[in-house]
Order: C-alpha cells, then structure tokens, then sequence
C-alpha cells in the first residue's frame, strides 16, 4: 500500500469502483477488501506466480464483479478497434498520455535489453532504437 493514497501499488484505481490490476496472486483479496460496493476488479496480467483466489465473501458482500481483460478484446474486433485507436492517436497528439519510458536502448545492446527487462527492475517501457 501506498501510505499517502492508500492505494496497492501497481494498482490503477478510480474512486475505488474500478481497480485495474497487472499482477492477480493473493493481492486480489486485499483489494476486495478495499473495493467500493458494486465495484469491478480488473485483472489484466499475471506478475504473480501466486494462485490468485476468487474473493468469494467479499463479492458477496459488496456485489464485486471481477474479471480478467486482455488487449484482444478490441484489437480483433472490426467495429472496436478503429475507434481505440483514434482514441489513442489523438489523445497522443493532445498530450493526454504521455508514456513512462524506463530506459532505451540501441539494437546493438538488444542482449542487455532484455537481461534488463528478465530482471523487473524497470519501472515504465523500455524502448530498443533501430537505425
């Protein structure tokens, strides 16, 4: 937990009715417990090689909905994706999001690059350059 927010790290939360979460395993129970009544939680990676347990009394008691979502959801269906990427396109080009870039590397260091991603101590992308 974050002690200034009190938020989970690596949590993404919006007024605590959405939580968006990239790493599953136990944690998804303390999120439950911090979840807002009727709230969604997301699971959209699994960083943790933890079994993630369903949060069965909490969403009973909170009427939680938890699901998993991936990137397909959109990216394969016609009607979705010319939209999603109109809304990243522009909300680029109105520097409304503004990627954290961890480090970059050349092509050349391709190796270190991806020792460097194996050891998870990058916070944000890490970018490989092409000449």
């Amino acid at each position: 937990m974050d002690a200034e927010t009190n938020d989970p790290a690596g949590v993404l939360i919006h007024d605590h009715q959405d939580l968006f979460d990239p790493v599953a395993g136990s944690f998804i129970e303390t999120l439950a417990e911090c979840a807002a009544r009727n709230a969604a939680i997301i699971e959209y990676g699994w960083l943790s090689a933890d079994p993630t347990p369903f949060p069965l009394f909490s969403a009973f008691q909170k009427a939680l909905t938890v699901r998993g979502y991936t990137l397909h959801e959109f990216v394969t269906d016609p009607v979705l994706r010319p939209k999603a990427e109109r809304f990243v396109y522009d909300h680029l080009e109105q520097g409304e999001l503004k990627p954290k870039i961890d480090r970059t590397f050349p092509l050349a260091q391709i190796i270190e690059a991806h020792r460097y991603l194996e050891s998870n101590q990058q916070v944000g992308k890490v970018v490989v350059t092409v000449p």
